[in-house]
C-alpha cells in the first residue's frame, strides 16, 4: 500500500473540492467525528457558515491499534440537539466505514437526518458494500498521513 503524506495545502485543496459538492445544501448543524474529523469539520463549518458545531467522540481502535468489535461512543450530543435537524457528519476518511456508519445510525436513532462527508473515501476497504459517504473529495486506496497526525510533525 502506498503511503501519502498530505500537506496543509493539500487538505485545503481537498476541502475546497468537498465544499463544491456541498454547495447549495443547508444543514442545521455539523457533527465532527473526533479526532480526524475536527479539522475538516472546522474548515467546512466556517466555509458553510454553520455555527452549530457538535462532536462525537468515537473509539474504534485503542492505543495499541487493536480494533474493537464495535465503535465505542465516548461522547455524543444529547438527542435534542439533533432531533428533526439535518446534520452534516464530517470525518477525515471513510476507510472501513465502521465509525461513520455508527455515527450516522446514532444520528438517525436520535431523530436527525444525517449526511456523511469525508475528505477521502477508500472503497476497497469499505465494510459496507453498496454504502459509502454521501459526499467525498477524493477516492483512494493509499495509506494517508494527515498534517495533523503526529507522525507528520513530531516524527515517527
Amino acid at each position: 500500500m502506498k503511503k501519502v503524506v498530505y500537506s496543509w495545502e493539500d487538505i485545503l485543496d481537498h476541502a475546497r473540492i468537498l465544499l463544491g459538492k456541498l454547495a447549495g445544501k443547508n444543514y442545521d448543524a455539523l457533527l465532527a467525528i473526533t479526532r480526524g474529523g475536527m479539522i475538516p469539520g472546522a474548515l467546512l463549518a466556517e466555509a458553510l457558515g454553520i455555527r452549530n458545531v457538535l462532536t462525537a467522540a468515537v473509539m474504534l481502535y485503542d492505543d495499541t491499534v487493536r480494533a474493537h468489535d464495535e465503535p465505542h461512543f465516548l461522547q455524543f450530543p444529547v438527542d435534542a440537539l439533533v432531533l428533526d435537524r439535518k446534520i452534516l457528519v464530517v470525518d477525515d476518511v471513510w476507510d472501513s466505514g465502521r465509525t461513520a456508519v455508527a455515527v450516522r445510525e446514532r444520528v438517525k436513532q436520535a431523530g436527525g437526518v444525517p449526511e456523511v462527508a469525508v475528505l477521502h473515501f477508500k472503497p476497497t476497504n469499505n465494510a459496507f458494500p453498496g454504502d459509502g459517504p454521501d459526499h467525498f473529495a477524493l477516492e483512494t486506496s493509499d495509506w494517508i498521513v494527515y498534517p495533523w497526525d503526529p507522525e507528520s510533525w513530531v516524527g515517527e
